[in-house]
């Protein structure tokens, strides 16, 4: 996990690194309300292709595997997305976004039983969804971002339970060249 983490960093500088321009084309942001509400360190990349268009990518892992509510069985995912703004601001403003998502995670299935006990069984699977967001973007004059933003997708292989997936919450950040 820790080499993981150190990889997407060092990616994420990188690209940062070898995209100098006059103004700041990168995106370094983490989804609060992920963090908050559900325990998922959620943790995003973005690069500005133009004023009116971005991609990045967003990374989720669980760090608590216990926690029950919405999409309580995702442990891992990772989502491309493609933006387009609809705004005079460079970049930011309202936007609509197209992703997929690599999403793993654990399925838990519960048997009834003539004894006293239930059976429990505990299945992992992996699954690629597609879906759409929308949202807005404010970026300061100094580089702060903070974006709001939902979707939903649909998983492709029905390898799990889950068939439609979520995308969404609040996130803060910095833009830089």
């Amino acid at each position: 996990m820790k080499r993981f983490l150190f990889s997407l960093v060092f990616l994420t500088v990188s690209l940062g690194l070898f995209a100098q321009n006059e103004t700041s084309q990168n995106e370094l942001k983490i989804n609060m309300s992920n963090l908050i509400g559900f325990k998922w360190l959620d943790v995003g990349y973005e690069r500005i292709l133009n004023e009116e268009s971005s991609i990045g990518i967003g990374t989720l892992i669980s760090l608590d595997h216990s926690v029950d509510g919405l999409d309580e069985y995702r442990t891992f995912s990772l989502t491309p997305y493609y933006r387009h703004f609809f705004s005079n601001n460079y970049a930011q403003g309202f936007f609509v976004e197209a992703f997929t998502m690599l999403h793993s995670g654990e399925d838990e299935e519960y048997y009834s039983n003539s004894g006293p006990y239930d059976t429990i069984t505990k299945d992992t699977y992996t699954d690629f969804a597609v879906g759409i967001s929308v949202g807005a973007k404010w970026v300061t004059t100094r580089g702060f971002v903070a974006e709001i933003y939902a979707g939903i997708g649909r998983d492709m292989f029905n390898q799990s339970d889950i068939e439609v997936v979520g995308r969404g919450g609040v996130s803060i950040g910095y833009r830089f060249q």
